[in-house]
């Protein structure tokens, strides 16, 4: 029996709420795959890692924003989501109440806050359009 090769990544959906507007927050990634798209901030969950712990050290890594708490939203694991192998995604939803100052940096090139109705023209990264759907379902 072989053993299975399967990444577990977390992505976090940051919503921000201004005046009964929500925006999202997305990075411009740095690096391939999908260099210089826009997707979600997150990455790959370290060895004896917490999920959520993840998900927080890689919000904040890429974007300079710290958060207390985060819900889970749902995993997305359709083979094939990430060009570099079978990859499951845990991705976790928080509400901040404003719009907090961006320090992109690790992997991200750019970090910016979208109203949710006006994400980029080009699709976004990996299946994050998809996440971001999802977690619209939670507010």
């Amino acid at each position: 029996m072989s053993k299975q090769k399967i990444a577990v990544t977390v992505d976090s959906v940051v919503f921000c709420k201004i005046e009964n507007k929500f925006k999202v927050l997305l990075i411009q990634r740095k690096n391939d795959p999908f260099k210089d798209q826009w997707a979600l901030p997150g990455g790959f969950v370290d060895e004896n890692e917490d999920l959520e712990t993840a998900a927080k050290r890689e919000l904040h890594e890429e974007t300079g924003v710290k958060v207390d708490s985060m819900q889970q939203v749902q995993a997305f694991g359709e083979p094939g989501r990430d060009p570099r192998g079978h990859t499951i995604s845990i991705a976790f939803l928080s509400r901040i109440y404003c719009e907090e100052e961006l320090t992109p940096s690790d992997d991200a090139k750019a970090a910016k806050w979208f109203p949710i109705e006006e994400l980029p023209d080009m699709e976004l990264a990996f299946d994050h359009d998809e996440i971001i759907n999802v977690a619209q379902q939670f507010l």
